[in-house]
């Protein structure tokens, strides 16, 4: 649990600031997670790290496969583009990096370009864009939910103001009995309760909401179990329409680089889809168009 300041309205305010960039974080956290898993590569030459290459897909949007000439490993790295172009604006010479140093010169000859998607671009943007959206709705729904017994204003004397905010952090942290001292001036006290109505569940929806999108423009199937139910087979596919139109822009670009790899170097690289098979739903896991008819 994060601690919790009471003492100055300054400490309140970091210690919000603090959730605040937590749950940006957390939200932010999974949703690279979740890119950089769904994606599995058979054949990869020994050495190259598949996580390194789908994280640096999805940051830089680009990477180079190349042959070390000292070690004669294969390798994957970022690159940076000299400004050659042929006229099909792809890359003809550019030089590959690494952190540690690394450096090498190379060119459509001797390497081949690994795309994140048709749009040759990085997708941190746009995961940035959804988990700032879902850190929005969610710390909306932490107020609501604290504004169901937190009163907004609590009037008192100058000298009951420490005590009173002793007992508050009490009511807060959701002790089950709190004892005032029997010098407690109830009569100088007055508070005022927001009278928030309840949001959380119109709120969660929301969330829900804003998560399918980052799902479907991941191409991971979103479509609830307790939803699916009640489509039927049709709508069920139709609704994964989307999820497989952001897929093939993913896949089709590993798709191309695994077959220019194969072609060059003579290996047998294939990359996969996870649990791609499981989303199509069949007609006989829905709803048919006849049981509706004869529902209705």
């Amino acid at each position: 649990m994060p601690k919790r300041s009471w003492i100055t309205g300054e400490n309140e305010f970091w210690s919000s600031a603090a959730m605040n960039n937590r749950t940006y974080t957390q939200f932010l956290d999974r949703l690279i997670d979740i890119a950089i898993s769904s994606i599995e590569w058979e054949g990869l030459p020994e050495g190259i790290d598949q996580r390194f290459l789908e994280l640096t897909l999805l940051r830089q949007g680009r990477v180079a496969l190349f042959k070390d000439d000292i070690t004669d490993e294969y390798i994957v790295l970022p690159f940076s583009n000299d400004g050659l172009l042929d006229i099909y604006n792809n890359p003809i010479s550019y030089r590959a990096y690494a952190n540690n140093g690394y450096q090498r010169e190379l060119t459509n000859k001797d390497s081949v370009i690994c795309w994140n998607n048709q749009l040759r671009k990085s997708s941190i943007m746009e995961l940035e864009n959804y988990a700032y959206r879902l850190y929005q709705v969610q710390r909306a729904i932490d107020i609501n939910t604290n504004a169901q017994k937190t009163p907004i204003l609590i009037r008192c004397s100058e000298n009951q103001r420490l005590v009173l905010k002793n007992l508050y952090m009490k009511y807060d942290g959701n002790q089950p009995f709190i004892f005032g001292d029997k010098d407690l001036d109830r009569s100088s006290m007055e508070v005022l309760t927001t009278g928030a109505p309840y949001l959380v569940d119109k709120l969660q929806t929301q969330k829900d909401n804003i998560w399918n999108d980052a799902m479907t423009y991941l191409g991971i199937s979103n479509v609830s179990v307790e939803k699916r139910e009640r489509l039927i087979s049709d709508e069920v596919k139709h609704g994964m329409g989307g999820v497989l139109a952001s897929r093939y822009s993913r896949m089709d670009a590993r798709n191309e680089f695994a077959d220019r790899a194969n072609t060059m170097f003579g290996l047998n690289i294939h990359p996969k889809f996870k649990n791609a098979d499981m989303d199509i739903t069949e007609p006989s896991e829905g709803i048919s168009e006849s049981e509706v008819e004869d529902n209705e």
